[in-house]
């Protein structure tokens, strides 16, 4: 009877014992997590001819570093180690390898650019290591069935493709249309997005040239030369910060003055517009999905007011004009949404299963009425974008907002 009652006495206290914290019984950890850690890879240009994009590695370091001063996040800090590629895809797959099986990171966020994710996928998704929010919008980056462990974060390309279609069909029937794009899969996904937007005839009747450049020519002047030759009056510039600046200034310089849409990747004031010249970027179309910061119609919004303080405190030699720190800014904010709902169960699938399920998240730097959602079938977080012109000082909104994947308003 005594011995009995020493059983279930024990049994007792070990109940309690193991009540007592639950969530120590709950914990779960993979590679890159632990009671106090998490460690998060990133790939960035830091340097080559893509480095103006380094402002958003470097932002997301400062926005990390915020977080670690608040407490981290449900009590651990985030170990954010970041390496540069110089956006060549060889340097990419030694930077990943490195990441994953040296640092032994948790993931790899926002890795920047087409080819460079490209080259680093197949071995993300075979390592079962997330490839979360790649900094690009190529549309094979949502492909979920064949690549679970990679998702993309910003509007895709093709959806940008269609929505410029549809202002130039409305605006302008009769222009003759000449493009200038990157050539790898980024540049062609604007182009079947412009392509689908526009229809096969108006196709081949509206657009004259689409001349590609690469990352390592030194300058895009003959592609400019080539398209005012060609009697383009529309330009479509799908060209990364460098060349899309060596374009806009190069049309001002030959006296050329057509009607010009610059992709969203390149519509930064600070970064690709000043360098230009902005008499020169005076009236060129793009789109939106975030604040521009250089906007005073956002001189008194309390999102842009909080964005300016942490940029004050933590990032005081970042620039304020440029969109590339509110990008990096707002995926950062991403990241650590996963983060949150992941609790303590800090594994590469968890990881997957909460970056799957954002739901309606509204962040303030995001245009009004942009929210954030994914679902198991749905690795698009961000899908709606908003036309603006710039004015010579900062870009206006016009329209609505315009959502999903067929641009539909």
């Amino acid at each position: 009877m005594a011995a009995n009652r020493g059983i279930l006495l024990a049994s007792l206290v070990l109940a309690l014992s193991a009540g007592a914290d639950p969530a120590t019984a709950q914990k779960k950890y993979d590679t890159g997590a632990t009671d106090s850690e998490i460690k998060i890879g990133n790939i960035m240009p830091y340097s080559g001819p893509l480095s103006a994009y380094a402002l958003i590695g470097r932002t997301q370091a400062a926005f990390f570093t915020k977080v670690n001063a608040e407490g981290g996040v449900n009590g651990r800090k985030i170990n954010f180690i970041s390496y540069d590629d110089g956006f060549s895809p060889p340097k990419t797959v030694e930077q990943a390898r490195k990441l994953v099986e040296s640092d032994e990171v948790l993931l790899i966020f926002q890795s920047l650019g087409t080819p460079t994710n490209n080259a680093i996928r197949q071995y993300m998704n075979q390592k079962k290591v997330p490839q979360l929010f790649v900094a690009t919008g190529a549309t094979q980056f949502g492909d979920l069935k064949n690549f679970h462990w990679t998702m993309g974060w910003q509007p895709t390309y093709q959806t940008e493709g269609r929505i410029y279609a549809k202002y130039i069909l409305q605006n302008l029937p009769q222009g003759k249309i000449g493009i200038l794009y990157q050539n790898d899969d980024s540049g062609r996904d604007y182009l079947k997005g412009l392509h689908d937007g526009l229809g096969e005839e108006a196709t081949k009747r509206m657009i004259v040239a689409e001349l590609p450049y690469e990352p390592s020519d030194p300058t895009v002047d003959r592609q400019i030369v080539t398209l005012k030759t060609m009697g383009a009056d529309v330009f479509f510039n799908e060209a990364s910060p460098k060349f899309a600046a060596q374009a806009i200034k190069r049309a001002a310089e030959i006296g050329w003055k057509p009607v010009q849409f610059l992709a969203s990747i390149s519509n930064s004031v600070g970064s690709v517009l000043k360098p230009a010249g902005l008499e020169a970027s005076t009236g060129i179309l793009s789109t939106n999905y975030l604040k521009d910061a250089t906007d005073p119609t956002w001189k008194d919004d309390p999102a842009l007011k909080e964005w300016a303080a942490f940029m004050d405190k933590y990032f005081p030699e970042g620039d304020k004009t440029s969109t590339f720190s509110v990008y990096g800014y707002l995926t950062a904010q991403t990241m650590v949404q996963v983060l949150k709902q992941c609790g303590d169960e800090l594994t590469r699938e968890n990881v997957m299963k909460q970056a799957a399920n954002l739901k309606d998240l509204e962040l303030g730097m995001l245009l009004p009425g942009i929210k954030i959602n994914t679902s198991p079938n749905d690795y698009f977080p961000v899908e709606q974008m908003q036309m603006s012109r710039f004015n010579g000082d900062h870009g206006e909104l016009f329209g609505s907002v315009i959502g999903g994947e067929i641009g539909t308003q």
